[in-house]
């Protein structure tokens, strides 16, 4: 067949061919529209590179500008502490906008003896940039003025192109110290004209190497820079204050930048200071998978399950934890921290050899299905309970449910200690299970792989027409991972109906699993129609669990 590029077609078939594709886009959105609505994972969000994220901050930063007519570091500062809402700002600036300059650290609480009056002469060889606060009745309240010169990247400001770059590069600001204490000892010194002394180093410097904040403490070049660097390899950027004793005030980002000399350290800064904006943000999110750069971005905060298109790593929007629905995300860290605290307790289990109920042969799961058949006397068991495999029954999985001593609150403080780890046990042994059955699945996948490779170099079809044994690998990867997860779940849940109906729809989906399991290790020789209406089984009841018990309200 020739090459595409060597076909010729009339104009009548080339609009037919893109009718054709039209089509099947439009197909694609509404079955996108549909998932959204039936699957409850499913939401929606983008994946930003990190230039998209500094063109996204940067239009909240230049908006907040313009609004309230403030310096650009200063707009990072409120927008940083109101977590990126421009009118929860706009309206705080309208009501009282002292309280919200000092609630964001920008200004001192109160003037105290450690708290000089903010009245130093301001000297910058750059634009300045004011932010004055008016009153209700359009009388000015107050004025702070912060000097900068923004940047967007390495680029300047040119033109029309008001944006302001999460890198910022400000020139210096010569301020004139008036600490009282400083000005007497100016004064009363003839032989040290136009010195003072820094308190910190305690060495004379002259006044242009002096550097104030808003708060009106002053110091020399050289001690802010060595406070900077202290603060910053220990990954401090938008949080580093003044070093008075007791000022919790702010060092302006424009400071920063301009007393910082080493490059490397601008550029940590920098780096830190971009982290700390996007934690802050709501609707943002770095992609946890390791060494990717990809960031995640999403009006919905809900915890459900968003997937990197970069390294393909799938994680919690909400908390960034991996994915576990239907548990949310506070029971997740309690469990995981429970399991951490327990892990030497729980050690025993995690041996992947038990003995035959029957004939008491040592055998080792090599599998993901938890209908285990010995090898030597070929009895069908349960690897969890070590149950006869019949008395499972097709509608309810017993094992998966923990039997609770009625009366354990009348015994004794160990008899309750040995019955609250004989519960955790019960559980984690369980989570523990379904984790490594989802290895082991893993590891069956890559040799069916191997055997259909075989199948297809002999004519024995194609991979086309094997191709339903990797989605039913898929999905079963898919209901393994909630099912682990439905045990935590389980564990925090209070006794009731509702947990009935939980233990009753964890067991269901367990044995359906379990079948599935069983089927596609078995694929070779099973139905293809079987196991593609056991496909359908395991998911809706999946499915069905999920919309029931999993809280995707943040």
């Amino acid at each position: 067949m020739s090459d595409c590029s060597d076909m010729e077609y009339s104009s009548d078939n080339e609009c037919e061919y893109d009718d054709y594709y039209n089509t099947g886009t439009e197909d694609i959105d509404i079955e996108h529209h549909n998932a959204l609505k039936t699957d409850p994972e499913s939401f929606e969000y983008d994946c930003l590179s990190v230039e998209d994220v500094d063109k996204l901050l940067n239009e909240s930063i230049e908006c907040l500008c313009n609004t309230i007519n403030c310096a650009p570091s200063l707009a990072k500062t409120l927008l940083l502490e109101h977590r990126w809402s421009v009118n929860e700002i706009v309206k705080r600036y309208r009501e009282n906008p002292t309280e919200l300059l000092t609630s964001a650290r920008i200004r001192p609480l109160s003037h105290s003896p450690n708290q000089p009056k903010e009245t130093p002469t301001t000297a910058a060889t750059s634009g300045s940039a004011t932010l004055s606060p008016m009153s209700s009745d359009g009388g000015s309240v107050h004025s702070s003025t912060l000097s900068c010169k923004s940047s967007l990247g390495n680029r300047s400001q040119t033109g029309d192109s008001n944006r302001y770059s999460m890198t910022t590069t400000m020139a210096a600001t010569t301020i004139t110290p008036t600490t009282p204490s400083i000005v007497a000892t100016v004064q009363t010194l003839e032989n040290r004209p136009n010195q003072s002394l820094c308190s910190v180093c305690a060495v004379y410097q002259t006044l242009d190497k002096f550097h104030a904040i808003p708060c009106g403490h002053s110091y020399c070049r050289d001690c802010w820079s060595t406070h900077f660097e202290t603060q910053i390899n220990q990954g401090i950027s938008t949080g580093i204050d003044c070093m008075a004793t007791q000022c919790n005030v702010l060092v302006p980002e424009d400071l920063v930048l301009t007393l910082l000399c080493k490059p490397h350290m601008r550029t940590k800064y920098q780096h830190f200071a971009f982290q700390d904006y996007v934690k802050s943000h709501p609707e943002l999110r770095f992609c946890p998978g390791p060494n990717c750069q990809v960031l995640i971005r999403s009006k919905e905060l809900s915890p459900k399950k968003a997937t990197c298109d970069t390294c393909k790593t799938v994680f919690c929007f909400l908390c960034g934890m991996d994915y576990h629905a239907p548990t949310d995300c506070k029971v997740i860290k309690k469990w995981l921290t429970k399991c951490a605290d327990d892990s030497e307790t729980a050690n025993y289990i995690s041996a992947h050899t038990k003995d035959c109920p029957k004939c008491h042969i040592c055998i080792e799961k090599n599998g993901g299905c938890n209908h285990m058949q010995c090898f030597s006397c070929k009895h069908n068991f349960c690897w969890m309970c070590l149950g006869d495999w019949k008395s499972h029954g097709s509608e309810y999985y017993e094992c998966s449910r923990y039997k609770e001593n009625p009366n354990i609150a009348h015994e004794s403080v160990h008899a309750q200690a040995r019955e609250a780890l004989k519960k955790y046990l019960h559980y984690y042994e369980r989570w523990e299970n379904h984790s490594k059955s989802f290895q082991l699945e893993q590891q069956t996948l890559d040799r069916l792989k191997q055997r259909i490779n075989e199948k297809v170099m002999k004519g024995l079809g194609t991979w086309i027409d094997w191709q339903y044994l990797f989605t039913a690998a898929a999905l079963l990867a898919k209901c393994r991972y909630t099912l682990q997860y439905t045990y935590p779940y389980a564990y925090f849940m209070e006794s009731g109906p509702r947990k009935s109906l939980f233990e009753y729809q964890q067991a269901r989906l367990e044995s359906e699993i379990e079948n599935l399991s069983w089927k596609f290790e078995r694929a070779e020789t099973t139905d293809r129609a079987d196991l593609e209406n056991q496909m359908d089984i395991a998911e809706k009841l999946r499915i069905t669990l999920l919309k029931d018990f999993f809280a995707t309200c943040a």
